[in-house]
């Protein structure tokens, strides 16, 4: 009977300390803008850790954030009621609230005995660009000038579907700050490529701009071997690079995959396999997979189904090319797929998923 030890992989949640993986390379450069007085633009596709990175380049620095995601507002208005929610948890009542009389629309603050704090609220019919205008300068007015406020906005290129012009809101406001390092994180690349490549955009060039990509497999082999070797011995290595055959080195599905093996080997021992472990995975999100397959067009299918298989999709000849490339770009844009070197799935377990079918 093996002693049960804690499972030393995490994830479906920021990640940092012993569980941080890899990233030498982009963790020094991250540090580095948040230390100058330039702003970041980060892009990767889904779960491939960029809150996590930047989450320890600030604790690194011993720095004060604010993080918002966008797409957890449906409006600008319901965005300054966050940034400014999230603005009172690191910043005293009493250090702002004098900043707080210069608003064009006063807050309504709450007390909400689940979470023990004061929550702020904006009146339905206040002009959202105002209130966004306001928080955003109470935040650099209040910010330590020798502590810069960091401020991430996850999911940024969800800004396009606010109302128009609040992009060039942003940008006239976010320029004139002195106090204020903002980072702008985005998986959807088509529009962040548009909000900070295209010079049309109030965004262009706003930033350093930085492209996350997966962890080299090297670096997440040498990660994995040394957690597994407590309980898998001298077979730590082995089943490392089983576990990246799968999980293609994309962090998220990675740690998942290893996490999984790791409760499994506790249970049976040495007959566990990584394999058995990527099925229980595969098992517990079926529905959800199935479900997805439905919402797919027939191109769709069949192109994933090519790109499971590791075939070309040259090679298709049930409808025009054109039909096929048009679902693949969908399906891109809609985070389905990625292209690395070749079109590889976002979830890799999906991919073994059609495989099976």
């Amino acid at each position: 009977m093996i002693e049960q030890m804690e499972n030393p992989f995490k994830f479906g949640s920021v990640v940092d300390g012993e569980y941080f993986a890899g990233r030498r390379d982009e963790l020094p450069h991250v540090k580095q803008t948040l230390s100058s007085r330039n702003h970041l633009v980060l892009i990767s596709p889904r779960h491939y850790g960029k809150k996590s990175l930047v989450q320890k380049a600030v604790n690194e620095t011993s720095r004060t954030a604010v993080f918002v995601n966008v797409q957890a507002a449906a409006c600008a208005s319901d965005l300054a009621r966050l940034l400014l929610n999230r603005f009172l948890e690191v910043h005293p009542w009493e250090r702002i609230k004098d900043g707080l009389k210069r608003f064009r629309a006063s807050p309504t603050f709450t007390y909400n005995p689940g979470t023990d704090k004061m929550e702020a609220s904006f009146r339905s019919s206040e002009d959202g660009s105002l209130l966004l205008e306001d928080v955003l300068n109470l935040m650099n007015e209040k910010s330590d000038p020798g502590n810069r406020l960091i401020v991430i906005l996850e999911e940024f290129q969800d800004i396009a579907d606010y109302a128009p012009g609040t992009d060039k809101l942003l940008r006239a406001v976010m320029q004139m700050h002195e106090n204020v390092n903002y980072v702008f994180l985005g998986s959807g690349e088509s529009k962040m490529r548009a909000l900070f490549e295209d010079i049309r955009s109030p965004f262009f060039r706003f930033g350093a701009l930085m492209h996350l990509g997966r962890i080299p497999y090297d670096d997440f082999c040498r990660f994995l071997s040394e957690r597994l070797a407590p309980l898998c011995g001298s077979r730590s290595e082995e089943f490392a690079r089983q576990i990246l055959d799968l999980s293609k080195c994309q962090p998220f599905y990675t740690q998942q995959l290893a996490a999984g093996f790791w409760d499994l080997y506790e249970r049976i021992g040495k007959k566990a396999a990584v394999q058995s472990a990527a099925e229980a995975i595969i098992r517990s999100v079926s529905p959800g997979y199935a479900f997805l397959w439905t919402k797919l067009s027939m191109p769709q299918r069949i192109a994933l189904q090519y790109i499971a298989r590791g075939d070309k999709l040259q090679d298709i000849d049930a409808f025009p090319m054109s039909t096929v490339y048009s679902a693949v770009g969908r399906m891109k844009k809609d985070g389905l797929i990625v292209r690395e070197e070749d079109y590889e799935f976002e979830d890799p377990f999906f991919g073994l998923w059609i495989r099976a079918l």
